[in-house]
């Protein structure tokens, strides 16, 4: 949230564009996912922008120096806040504790003064188990909350007023390194608002097993009594696999949410309202039924649909914080319940460009869309466009040879394209149609293979890894977006 970011905000107002969707920005655990994170509230303490040793802050104000660095000496920082990388990968083995020597030192000067007190008690409902939970898992080297001193958890007591105690100082650090998070990126939020950018932020359905929320909250989730799993989340056989997505994730006891009025549901979108001009809300299909299974079970063939809390969570939550400006990722298998609960709250849905075109009836086509309608050329989990275009189908999706040869032929008849710059192709044709919004993954912007997609669904290790560097921007590409921007009055 340093130089830049606030250089990428100027980036997408010269390339005239009005909205910037990130994905999930929460402390990423298991495969550096940002859908498996420590905390559904707290920030990634990867993203805070570390200042320059000899440019000390001055009474917290981070956003200001971090402001000040963009008129000045944008980039300047980029190479401390990270360890070195290879190409447009980043290596999180050696980014992580690189970052994390820097932040902690930086962190160690800073006083836990007024400002810090005021932001834990105005994030009482979630930081306070956080904090000890991540010095928890610091004390017991890194392991699952299940494995654990039991005292620990099982959430003693007395057990925990020990723990706080001893762990006092790791529980401050992480108050101060919550506090500079929200502070930065506030900061970069005003940016993007004096910019004309809104930020569009991401809900996961889910939150991971190994989390503050389910050992904080553990009587709103299927699990045993030890706090193993009872089931776990997926999705059935799909695009991406013939077995189903296995996602792994604990299932909420929605019977035990609605007995507490959907409180914890509330206390998230209002968390993620207060970030975001607009929530992409994830998995919409599993809030009116959802995938169930087994525990035990290594893939997500064998599960079963269960009724979801369908519109009575989004009364509780509309009636709590208002009409909400939420996107619902209605991809998969969609039934007319799911358009219907979807529809009876006036949430736009999602149409992917690249599911379009493997069938002439699809809703995927342009011609076909409503205006209430957001369109992506792909989304994160998809195959870049150029990697999607030059795909056999093999081992990215479900696709046979002969499938992948009809959707290529009916995509350069219905795109008036011989596949040459695909990218341009889809990203016009989204801008073009009359859907409200339309998205764009950078690496189709930048015109990137397979070897820059971002997520393989069921791949597990590999993802989330792609960055740019400021040379892929250059100013003719960023004029040709412009223009396809004004041409199409986006």
């Amino acid at each position: 949230m340093g130089p830049d970011a606030f250089r990428f905000v100027r980036w997408l107002a010269d390339a005239g564009m009005k909205i910037w969707q990130v994905l999930p920005l929460g402390p990423t655990g298991y495969g550096d996912s940002p859908y498996q994170c420590f905390s559904a509230f707290a920030g990634n303490p990867l993203l805070i922008h570390v200042p320059e040793p000899a440019r000390p802050h001055v009474g917290h104000d981070v956003g200001h120096d971090v402001g000040h660095d963009v008129g000045h000496d944008v980039g300047h920082d980029v190479g401390h806040d990270v360890a070195p990388e290879s190409g447009h990968v980043c290596d999180f083995t050696a980014v992580i504790p690189a970052k994390r020597a820097r932040l902690d030192a930086w962190l160690a000067t800073m006083p836990l003064d007024d400002a810090v007190h005021r932001f834990v008690r105005e994030q009482a409902s979630w930081l306070p188990d956080y904090a000890l939970f991540m010095a928890l898992k610091d004390a017991h080297g890194g392991a699952s909350w299940t494995t654990w001193e039991r005292g620990a958890a099982q959430r003693d007591p007395d057990a925990l007023r020990t723990w706080r105690e001893t762990l006092r100082p790791n529980i401050e650090r992480c108050y101060k390194e919550q506090y500079v998070f929200f502070d930065q990126f506030q900061a970069l939020r005003t940016a993007c608002t004096a910019h004309h950018i809104q930020l569009m932020g991401d809900v996961p359905i889910y939150v991971a097993h190994d989390s503050a929320d389910v050992w904080a909250n553990r009587s709103l989730f299927a699990l045993n009594d030890d706090g193993a799993l009872l089931v776990q989340a997926g999705v059935p056989p799909d695009y991406f696999s013939e077995t189903g997505q296995l996602w792994g994730n604990p299932l909420y006891d929605w019977d035990a949410m609605s007995n507490e009025g959907y409180r914890w549901w509330i206390d998230r979108m209002r968390a993620s309202l207060a970030m975001f001009d607009v929530v992409r809300l994830d998995h919409f299909r599993g809030f009116e039924a959802f995938w169930v299974v087994p525990a035990a079970d290594t893939t997500a063939v064998n599960g079963r649909w269960v009724p979801g809390p369908g519109a009575a969570l989004f009364t509780a939550l509309t009636a709590a914080l208002g009409p909400m400006p939420i996107v619902a990722e209605n991809l998969g298998l969609i039934t007319p319940a799911v358009e219907a609960l979807r529809a009876q709250f006036g949430y736009p849905g999602m149409a992917i460009l690249q599911f379009a075109f493997n069938d002439p009836a699809s809703e995927f086509l342009p011609h076909r869309y409503a205006r209430e309608l957001v369109v992506y050329t792909g989304t994160h989990d998809n195959n870049t466009t150029v990697g999607w275009w030059n795909s056999s189908g093999a081992g990215d999706s479900t696709r046979a040879p002969d499938e992948v040869e009809q959707e290529q032929a009916f995509a350069r008849t219905y795109l008036d394209t011989d596949g040459h710059e695909i990218h341009w192709a889809m990203m016009r044709a989204a801008f073009a149609s009359v859907a409200n919004t339309a998205l764009v993954p950078l690496q189709d912007v930048l015109g990137l293979g397979s070897d820059t997609r971002m997520n393989l669904p069921g791949r597990q290790a590999g993802n989330w890894s792609f960055r740019f560097t400021w040379d892929q921007l250059s100013a003719s590409l960023t004029a040709r977006v412009r223009e396809l921007a004004d041409t199409y009055d986006r």
